[in-house]
């Protein structure tokens, strides 16, 4: 997915944060590219280090489109959850897809149904790629 990104201040200790802008909105999240190049336009894949845990993180959503908000230290991601098999998951959000780990079931009727998913911003990051 492209977006666009913007170095905030850093402390030595931190990771790289960048505010990201989607079309579907916008959040403070871990840059994992060149600190240098954080700034500007990028292909960029999405990867969560949290797991689905149904009913404290990710619950069905209020409304049926895609969302990315900050809310304090929480990014909060509503999207179409898909089952791939094997406890793996992806968040459909608008045209891009992030890549998630079942760590409960999620009931049954709530297959391919829209979700919001409330994670710890550190733990959401962007890996830029060239194509």
């Amino acid at each position: 997915m492209f977006v666009r990104t913007e170095s905030l201040p850093q402390t030595p200790q931190q990771h790289t944060t960048v505010r990201v802008h989607t079309p579907v909105g916008s959040a403070v999240v871990v840059w994992r590219g060149d600190p240098r190049e954080a700034d500007g336009r990028h292909l960029v894949e999405w990867s969560v280090d949290e797991d689905i845990h149904w009913g404290k993180n990710t619950r069905p959503a209020a409304t049926a489109e895609p969302e990315l908000r900050q809310e304090g230290d929480r990014l909060l991601m509503t999207g179409r959850l898909h089952l791939t098999g094997d406890d793996t998951a992806y968040l459909q959000m608008g045209h891009w897809l992030v890549l998630l780990d079942l760590a409960s079931p999620v009931p049954t009727g709530l297959l391919d149904s829209w979700v919001q998913m409330s994670v710890e911003s550190e733990s959401v990051a962007l890996y830029p790629y060239s194509t």
